[in-house]
């Protein structure tokens, strides 16, 4: 499936350019050594050059101060040659990931994480999605599991992943961001085992951090499955974000 739409991606990003456009960039922002972060950092990187998108990592050390990745999402937000910004999380200690998420615009906020596109996501407005959430949103979509009606259970509260994985799950079908009409039940660490257990054998879907329940009828395997569309969905908001289609 992520293969699919990557396809859709390249074919998209080659239209795009056939029209005289820029050929979209996405410029990533490291921090640190964390052996997790180069890895994913350089399968976004891959996956960006197999569809045609420009990319550039910017590499500070752990003891970069908030004051300096501020100063490097301002030259990048103004930048016309840059259409996606992210920060690969997380951040040292001593940096507050919400204020340098908050210091990419919008428009180019292609993780989603800025104030405005989760508000905006909240009010069922088309808005740039994180992308492991879009990413779930897409596979229950394209296998076609039923949602209208549903009970689902979300395993998971974390802001990035968990509550807007909720957000399009529960909200109004007919809005102007259509969302799954379900009937949506967030679970988390101090929610009781029992009580768990309840939740769980009345869900038609369950959600588990970045995997796909559907009564063990629909499971997406982790990395095979979430982890390749979570990096599709974010090379497609790049290309919606070069394109200005929401902002």
């Amino acid at each position: 499936m992520a293969k699919q739409i990557q396809k859709e991606i390249q074919q998209g990003v080659e239209s795009w350019i056939s029209l005289g456009n820029r050929r979209p960039q996405l410029s990533i922002i490291l921090v640190g050594d964390d052996p997790s972060s180069h890895t994913y950092v350089r399968k976004k990187i891959r996956a960006a050059s197999a569809v045609g998108i420009y990319s550039e990592i910017i590499l500070r050390p752990k003891d970069v101060s908030q004051e300096e990745l501020l100063d490097i999402t301002d030259q990048l937000n103004m930048d016309p040659r840059v259409s996606g910004i992210l920060v690969q999380l997380p951040l040292p200690d001593h940096v507050d990931e919400r204020t340098v998420c908050n210091g990419i615009v919008p428009e180019k906020d292609v993780d989603g994480f800025h104030i405005i596109n989760i508000g905006r996501l909240c009010l069922d407005q088309h808005s740039l999605i994180p992308a492991t959430a879009s990413a779930v949103w897409e596979i229950i979509k394209r296998t076609g599991i039923e949602t209208f009606g549903k009970n689902v259970v979300v395993v998971g509260r974390s802001k990035n992943v968990g509550m807007p994985i909720a957000m399009l799950l529960h909200t109004d079908g007919d809005h102007e961001r259509p969302g799954g009409d379900a009937t949506v039940t967030i679970a988390h660490r101090y929610t009781p085992k029992e009580q768990l257990k309840i939740h769980t054998q009345l869900a038609d879907i369950i959600i588990v951090a970045a995997a796909v329940k559907k009564k063990a009828g629909f499971i997406t395997p982790v990395p095979g499955g979430v982890g390749p569309m979570t990096v599709a969905m974010l090379l497609k908001n790049t290309l919606q974000a070069a394109k200005k289609v929401i902002y």
